[in-house]
């Protein structure tokens, strides 16, 4: 049968290294699901796979696009499946991991068919969110489409204002597109859930927040300075040092918040993982286990 290892966790559990060592056991590529590490000019701050690491085994999906290419769960999905139609053909197993879990859930369960935003509708709504502010626009969603201003994050630009560009460009709701049914796929899916102690995952977070700064997040994060309105900015480790560079703090503060609000993601990925009764979890230092949890469940056919 034909299977998709799906290997997932929180930021910092430590899947990279793992992941290389089980692809090298099954003698697989690694199909990346972060919806950051597709970008080119951010490798450091998104703690994506080394020059090194893509060597020992081919990584799809790490920096592949740029800051201004339009992107979506949507988008993902589609690539992804024609990619896993070309490695099932080839061979029974393929492996997805990452922590994006829009991205995971749009390969294993589909997501709903939301149109395609037309480049005049996103410049237009970009335009009014400079000039009118998000409270008008939140505002305006909650006469426009009611049922998803109960559930929409108010405080996300981003997410309103893709709600809004739906109903512009459709004439329809958002909430009319999202039924939440889940697709069949013609293959099963073992997911793979890694955590650590809490407080371990703390420290390793705080530490690697220093790791990239001594590896030139600060640099990296100056030369996307120019760009900094930009949605695939609006990320955990940029925010924090545009602030830092518009003199809204000092270094120390933002590094700080890297930390902090890295933590505060990290929970959040757990919270929406554990929701999932397929995920079997395990300690990423467990790797033998791990792969024998993998190679038992691949000879049931």
């Amino acid at each position: 049968m034909k299977t998709l290892v799906v290997v997932l966790g929180p930021t910092g559990v430590g899947k990279t290294e793992l992941c290389l060592t089980i692809a090298e056991h099954l003698g697989i590529d690694i199909i990346n699901a972060d919806s950051r590490q597709i970008f080119a000019e951010l490798p450091i701050g998104t703690a994506a796979p080394t020059q090194e690491q893509q060597q020992r085994v081919h990584h799809h999906f790490v920096g592949n696009h740029h800051l201004n290419d339009y992107y979506s769960a949507s988008i993902y999905e589609e690539e992804v499946m024609a990619l896993l139609r070309d490695k099932f053909e080839r061979g029974d197993v393929a492996m997805l991991t990452g922590g994006s879990m829009m991205y995971i859930d749009a390969v294993c369960n589909g997501i709903d068919d939301i149109p395609t935003i037309d480049d005049a509708t996103r410049q237009m709504m970009k335009a009014r969110l400079e000039t009118e502010g998000l409270p008008a626009l939140v505002e305006e969603l909650r006469r426009l489409d009611p049922e998803h201003y109960q559930i929409v994050d108010k405080n996300n630009p981003r997410r309103v204002v893709h709600a809004l560009e739906i109903c512009y460009m459709t004439g329809k709701t958002y909430t009319s597109f999202r039924t939440n049914s889940k697709k069949e796929r013609p293959f099963r899916v073992l997911k793979i859930g890694l955590n650590r102690d809490r407080g371990e995952l703390y420290e390793r977070i705080n530490q690697r927040v220093l790791d990239m700064m001594d590896a030139g997040l600060e640099d990296e994060a100056r030369r996307c300075y120019p760009l900094k309105g930009l949605n695939s900015l609006n990320t955990v480790g940029y925010r924090e040092m545009f602030d830092y560079f518009d003199g809204l703090t000092d270094r120390v503060e933002a590094i700080r918040r890297i930390q902090s609000n890295s933590r505060r993601y990290m929970r959040k990925q757990l919270t929406w993982f554990k929701k999932d009764p397929e995920i079997v979890w395990f300690h990423p230092d467990n790797v033998k286990e791990i792969i024998n949890y993998i190679d038992t469940h691949l000879l049931d056919k």
